[in-house]
């Protein structure tokens, strides 16, 4: 196999060189995930927010943080380490990573994942990261499926590229994603129905009432505890995801890291057409506030986002009511 690649067309030319690098460790950690994913899954720790860390989830950092070292990079936050790393001194971009996204499914072979986000760097990794979401230069994940795809924005539309095996070779396959408008899928972990807001139940209850309800449609409702086997799903056939924030200790900010998961997700969300929320404003136009802060999020079509927006408007006495009195979302 020649020296893992990716097609640079459309990709601006300051970023050149760190998708690159970003590219020969996606290659390289497909090549691990085929081999040995199920002998690195035993438990190692916990990370910065006490969620279990795998043996994997560790090799995985350790692998992007080698590939990027020679790529101009000032900075590198990983969700796996609880500090920003300083690489290049004279480095023009930051980088924050979740190197492996949905660990939890490496023992039972589903899809899982790689997030980036790509920020212009500053003198200190608090300024690089604390900003504002929406100064992204670039954001993009890698899913590691039946095909290897690395989906990516550069602040002008989403592209999708898929791995060639036998070249390592990331090839355009898709130079402008749109996100279908049309689609009754709907992604949330039900086991938490209890935990969940009233506006958020009462939206679901909707959706679960079908054609009986004010929706008056079906719903195919899933989970598979993969942020970016949801977020390609719903990029390529539409939908919504919600991942709110809920009543349990620890969940009043929702679970999912704002640096490394929820900013880059919306960012091509937004460049693809849909929407991103934290179920009422949306994500880019807040600030990070920590390196590890923690979100609810809600992306997906625009209407249906849109509408989940609503629920949280919508007075007390509706969103407490059965679903048949909740006349604003009538059919």
């Amino acid at each position: 196999m020649t020296t893992p690649s990716i097609d640079l067309t459309l990709i601006p030319e300051r970023l050149q060189g760190l998708m690159l690098a970003l590219a020969r460790g996606a290659v390289t950690l497909s090549g691990v995930l085929r081999r040995d994913g199920a002998a690195l899954g035993a438990e190692m720790g916990r990370n910065a927010n006490g969620d279990g860390q795998k043996a994997l989830d560790l090799h995985a950092d350790a692998l992007f943080m080698n590939a990027l070292t020679s790529a101009e990079l000032r900075w590198y936050a990983s969700k796996e380490q609880a500090h920003p790393v300083a690489l290049q001194p004279q480095g023009g971009l930051a980088l924050a990573i979740d190197p492996l996204d949905g660990s939890s499914n490496i023992d039972t072979n589903l899809s899982i994942g790689t997030i980036f986000a790509i920020y212009p760097a500053e003198d200190s990794a608090e300024a690089s990261f604390l900003r504002p979401a929406r100064d992204l230069l670039a954001a993009g994940y890698v899913i590691y499926g039946p095909r290897c795809c690395l989906v990516v924005s550069f602040g002008e539309g989403t592209q999708s590229y898929t791995l060639n095996p036998d070249t390592g070779c990331f090839h355009l396959t898709l130079a402008r994603v749109t996100l279908p408008a049309a689609s009754s899928e709907l992604a949330i972990n039900a086991s938490n129905y209890r935990h969940w807001p009233r506006p958020v139940r009462a939206y679901i209850d909707d959706c679960l009432a079908e054609t009986e309800g004010p929706r008056a449609k079906n719903f195919n409702l899933r989970w598979i505890a993969s942020l970016v086997a949801e977020a390609h799903l719903i990029l390529m056939r539409g939908g919504i995801f919600l991942h709110p924030a809920d009543n349990r200790p620890g969940h009043e900010r929702g679970r999912l890291r704002m640096l490394y998961q929820c900013a880059p997700i919306a960012f091509l969300v937004e460049q693809a057409g849909g929407r991103a929320t934290d179920g009422g404003l949306p994500i880019l136009d807040a600030r990070i506030t920590s390196l590890h802060g923690c979100t609810p999020l809600v992306f997906g079509s625009a209407d249906k986002v849109d509408r989940v927006a609503a629920y949280h408007d919508l007075p007390e006495a509706e969103v407490a009511a059965l679903f048949g009195h909740r006349g604003l979302f009538r059919a």
